[in-house]
């Protein structure tokens, strides 16, 4: 049941509450991560805490190592029933969300359209608080498939018989146009994602090594029976198409052209491919073949320039696998200028020209690295969200995204055989992967020990396991805990059972006998 409900500013906030009333639930959703968390405070303020969803709250705030302050927004509303829901959640803070609504304790989750794909909850209403959403043209209307999906989260058959799908409009001239475009609207169509050129330039290539196929006409018959054919119904246009992709491929010597009996491919009328040595490891890797190209290129700079910590960030950062980029805001271009011209020297990139197509991306990239750098020197989450608006969940996707690409690159240097860059490389995943400065790579080596660990045990000088050998368990407890230090202990070999106590407990300090 679709309904447009055209009532005060406070409408979202008196859909939700009346859905809590009649002891259902809802899903609101909104255009932003801010308006998710703000809906949802707004919400949470009417009210009233209730106790029993305090094992939700402590699992919200201790699911990172320090919580933010979005984790204790989080909390607050929690604490309520109520939820925000965004890509800049973890991981395990959405499961609970999640989880927790499906068992009823939740009654309330605002959420960006992160909850309309394929999600199976027992929401009774989908309100949604707006339909439009900014992008490159400024505010526009969302697409009427995108609102179809919202609007089925609501009524699901496993939870109710019927659901309610609620637009909230302003005005009645603006019920009137969201009637006409939304309910009775008709779906976009659907377009085949191998017209996109990424997509195709990986597909093909993949045909190609694996040995699917090995010509050019092999290929066309192959693309002649998928859905972009049916849709684009120019033959001639795809084996254009086609016909460029191969050209790429060959020109980044991913692929080389062959004939039979040592022909020429011109001389018998077929061309016909095969993919080199390391065009199958790209296949393999699975990445865009222009991301591969890229990274090839910016390794074999790297092997006769000198580097430093943005000199590899920031070339996995130029990538279609890391986007959506950090945006530079027009108040920190002098800033991130300010950063490239300090790094020129160590960039494994040329800058394009400022009035062409690539340099938005190319800047975007820089201010992307720079987080990672700052990742790397163990900024916390709170720093980050301060100074990138880049949220604990965002972090993780972009942290991960940078460790997979850094990986591609460490296999193309061993497959290209220049050794003194694997080392390099393989000592940034490391930093990326836990976010830390090199210093500390040493200690992660030990089972239970993760950045905070390591940095509090550099920090009381066990820089080292022969520091931490010689290091009193005392002193240990009192700054990891008794089950990690004695942990520590055992991993380097010293049995904790023929440690003898040398003094007994003394005023304001801990006797091992208290802990072995």
């Amino acid at each position: 049941m679709a309904k447009i409900s055209q009532i005060t500013d406070d409408a979202t906030i008196n859909l939700a509450l009346d859905t809590i009333r009649i002891k259902k639930q809802a899903i609101v959703f909104v255009n932003s991560k801010n308006s998710a968390e703000k809906t949802a405070e707004n919400l949470s303020k009417k009210l009233k805490d209730t106790p029993e969803f305090e094992h939700l709250v402590e699992f919200v705030l201790h699911s990172l190592a320090k919580p933010t302050k979005q984790c204790e927004r989080l909390a607050k509303c929690i604490k309520k029933g109520v939820a925000f829901h965004h890509a800049g959640l973890t991981s395990k803070q959405k499961t609970v969300i999640e989880d927790g609504f499906r068992k009823g304790e939740i009654k309330v989750i605002c959420s960006t359209p992160t909850l309309a794909m394929g999600l199976d909850l027992p929401a009774f209403r989908a309100i949604m608080k707006t339909l439009k959403r900014y992008g490159r043209r400024g505010l526009q209307y969302i697409p009427v498939l995108e609102y179809l999906q919202m609007a089925g989260r609501a009524g699901r058959p496993k939870y109710d018989s019927y659901g309610e799908s609620i637009i909230v409009s302003g005005t009645k001239a603006e019920k009137e146009e969201l009637h006409e475009k939304f309910i009775c609207g008709k779906p976009e169509d659907i377009y085949s994602k191998l017209a996109v050129e990424p997509v195709l330039r990986t597909y093909v290539l993949s045909l190609i090594a694996t040995n699917y196929v090995n010509s050019k006409k092999d290929l066309v018959e192959f693309f002649s029976k998928t859905f972009w054919a049916h849709q684009f119904k120019d033959m001639f246009k795809i084996e254009s198409i086609i016909d460029k992709i191969l050209g790429l491929l060959e020109d980044w010597e991913f692929l080389i052209g062959y004939g039979n009996d040592f022909q020429s491919a011109n001389e018998l009328g077929e061309e016909k491919f095969k993919a080199t040595r390391i065009g199958k490891r790209v296949a393999e890797l699975y990445i865009d073949p222009l991301t591969a190209h890229n990274l090839i290129n910016g390794i074999q700079r790297a092997a006769s320039m000198n580097l430093n910590d943005i000199s590899f960030l920031q070339l996995v950062s130029n990538t279609l696998e890391m986007r959506p980029l950090l945006r530079v805001r027009v108040s920190e271009y002098d800033i991130v200028g300010e950063e490239l011209v300090k790094n020129s020297e160590f960039i494994l990139q040329d800058e394009p020209s400022l009035y062409e197509s690539e340099y938005e991306d190319f800047i975007n990239s820089v201010k992307t690295a720079m987080f990672l750098k700052d990742w790397i020197n163990e900024k916390g989450e709170e720093d980050l969200l301060e100074k990138y608006n880049i949220r604990p969940g965002e972090i993780k996707v972009k942290v991960d995204l940078a460790d997979w690409l850094l990986y591609c690159s460490e296999e193309f240097v061993k497959m290209l055989a220049f050794q003194p860059l694997i080392k390099e490389i393989a000592k940034m995943r490391i930093r990326v992967k836990n976010g830390v400065k090199e210093e500390i790579i040493t200690l992660l080596r030990l089972k239970g020990v993760g950045r905070v660990r390591a940095r509090k045990m550099y920090n009381a000088r066990i820089r080292d396991l022969g520091d931490l050998k010689k290091v009193d368990i005392t002193k240990l407890v009192q700054l990891l805990g008794k089950g990690i230090a004695l942990s520590l202990k055992e991993q380097v070999g010293q049995d904790m059972s023929k440690i003898v106590v040398k003094e007994r407990k003394r005023k304001g300090q801990i006797s091992l006998k208290d802990y072995v």
